[in-house]
């Protein structure tokens, strides 16, 4: 089981990425993004269930979007109106958790590696 993470990079305050992650080997009822910043814990960002219900941090909520496609066994990260502090590395995650542990990183089993996003002022 593999999940390969890309779309990260550097951009100004204001802009917009799109991030991408391809699972393989299996599929999950849940798939989410999280991130990290340096010197911080990993925190959730986006969730999006099989069902098309999507979740987000309130840090997020109106510029974020998260979608998959279960025919392609992807999820994606829209990020607008880019601020300084959401500059992180960015993992998406797979895992087959209950609604009420969506947010949480031991919900997910299966993790990417990081894509790095750089906001600058």
């Amino acid at each position: 089981v593999q999940l390969q993470a890309s779309g990260g990079g550097l951009v100004q305050a204001g802009g917009s990425l799109n991030l991408a992650c391809v699972a393989s080997g299996r599929t999950f009822i849940n798939m989410a993004w999280f991130r990290q910043a340096p010197g911080s814990e990993r925190e959730f960002v986006a969730a999006v269930r099989r069902s098309g219900h999507e979740y987000y941090a309130e840090s997020v909520k109106g510029r974020f979007t998260i979608s998959r496609d279960n025919a392609k066994n992807t999820v994606n990260l829209r990020m607008n109106n880019l601020k300084p502090e959401d500059t992180a590395d960015y993992f998406c995650a797979g895992g087959d958790g209950t609604l009420s542990s969506i947010t949480s990183t031991s919900m997910y089993r299966y993790w990417g590696q990081g894509t790095l996003v750089t906001v600058s002022s």
